[in-house]
């Protein structure tokens, strides 16, 4: 009986692997997290972070004297920003994991872009511009969807710092992902609690999918064997019993 095509090639061997999430979700420090776990596991693995580039056009946006990104370039400017450097992040970073073998760990993908449409109010037709573009690229083996209440996300935001996200937005993006016609296929994992409790999520599925996608346990590495020490004086009494042989063996050829 002739074996199945997935026999003869043996499993499928983990390429890329999504987090994504609202802002506030904890998915660039899982990220980071999952990339090290990978490595230190024995699949060698990089972090790629996807940004669109919305921060970096907000901050712009302020040194011109504009409040932010959409007064300065308008909301369908910003889309497109957005649209066209994080569809220019990702597919470096596919390029990148076929030309160095690693496990490209992505911290945001194409579903981010979908999703960031959809709570921005850009409508259909911006979403299927953006598919037509984005599809050329292939689906992680691996989606997770990091979930959070929105009000904890605004929460961590505001205790970073670094940018601002409205309460509104905040909901509309979550909403937005969670009707995404790929929903299905995304691993949703509670992104409450501690980033050791979250990491411990992540790395539980990847340990039940074990062969499918040959991803090592992320749990810590057996230690090797300790080797007892030499008892004081062994190096004598050994140097001695290697000379009782050799005279042994002289005293034979003799």
């Amino acid at each position: 009986m002739a074996r199945s095509t997935t026999a003869r090639r043996g499993p499928a061997r983990l390429r890329a692997v999504a987090l994504i999430g609202i802002d506030g979700s904890g998915k660039t420090t899982q990220a980071h997290r999952l990339a090290q776990a990978l490595t230190e596991a024995g699949s060698p693995a990089t972090y790629h972070r996807n940004a669109g580039g919305r921060r970096w056009l907000g901050r712009l946006a302020q040194r011109l004297g504009r409040p932010d990104a959409q007064r300065l370039v308008g909301r369908s400017g910003v889309l497109v920003v957005e649209s066209v450097l994080r569809w220019l992040a990702i597919a470096a970073a596919l390029l990148t994991c076929l030309a160095t073998g690693r496990v490209a760990v992505m911290d945001r993908y194409a579903a981010c872009q979908y999703a960031s449409i959809r709570a921005h109010g850009g409508g259909s037709r911006w979403e299927r511009v953006a598919r037509l573009g984005y599809r050329l690229f292939p689906a992680p083996r691996v989606t997770f969807l990091l979930t959070v209440d929105p009000v904890e996300a605004y929460q961590r935001i505001e205790r970073r710092g670094t940018d601002h996200e409205s309460m509104p937005y905040l909901h509309a993006a979550d909403l937005a992902y969670r009707t995404l016609p790929e929903f299905g296929t995304f691993v949703v994992v509670d992104a409450t609690g501690s980033p050791d409790e979250v990491s411990r999520r992540i790395r539980a599925h990847l340990d039940r999918l074990g062969e499918t996608v040959m991803v090592p346990s992320a749990r810590a590495p057996r230690p090797e064997p300790v080797q007892a020490a030499p008892r004081p004086g062994s190096g004598r009494s050994a140097e001695a019993a290697g000379a009782t042989r050799a005279r042994m063996v002289d005293d034979h050829a003799a």
